[in-house]
């Protein structure tokens, strides 16, 4: 099977021919043509609010640690099999990073839930400091590229949350 370039989206084929593309590319949120990384913060979105907004913090806290570990591998497989160090496609960092901002930010309801969508977004898409240094940490191939892929997802995710208690700490 002839695997993406760097200038090629992907395939479901592609997607499918190994666990780790699946993970990688969000179970096929991350194939979308327009804003991929946007198609898998709300398919995160969804899978968060139908699986995991009951679970108890111990689980949650398991399962974020699981799809950090199992991300950074598929990242790092997927990106390598793409040739490029960081391809969009790629969603499991924002799945991941979004979880964690959504499981901290509750019991919140839909709107606070959009209103740190939107900050979430912002963040990744824009990448303003401090994302914007964290996003060339960890350049390069590897598993030290994969890592990559994710950190700067998880500093967006943590502005976000800063964003939001700067919020309530003023604001509300």
């Amino acid at each position: 099977m002839s695997h993406p370039s760097s200038s090629a989206r992907p395939t479901a084929a592609f997607m499918l021919s190994r666990p780790a593309h699946c993970i990688a590319l969000g179970f096929g949120s991350g194939l979308s043509r327009f804003a991929p990384g946007t198609v898998g913060t709300l398919w995160a979105w969804a899978v968060f609010a139908l699986l995991l907004r009951r679970l108890p913090d111990v689980a949650m806290a398991a399962v974020l640690v699981l799809a950090l570990l199992l991300g950074w591998w598929a990242c790092t497989r997927t990106a390598q099999a793409m040739h490029t160090s960081d391809p969009g496609a790629i969603v499991w960092d924002e799945v991941v990073a979004f979880w964690l901002v959504l499981w901290l930010i509750a019991p919140a309801g839909f709107a606070a839930q959009a209103v740190a969508f939107s900050l979430f977004r912002f963040f990744d898409a824009v990448k303003p400091q401090p994302v914007k240094w964290a996003d060339q940490c960890f350049k390069g191939s590897g598993w030290r590229g994969g890592w990559g892929i994710i950190w700067d997802d998880l500093v967006a995710a943590f502005c976000t949350l800063l964003v939001i208690a700067l919020w309530h700490h003023f604001i509300a």
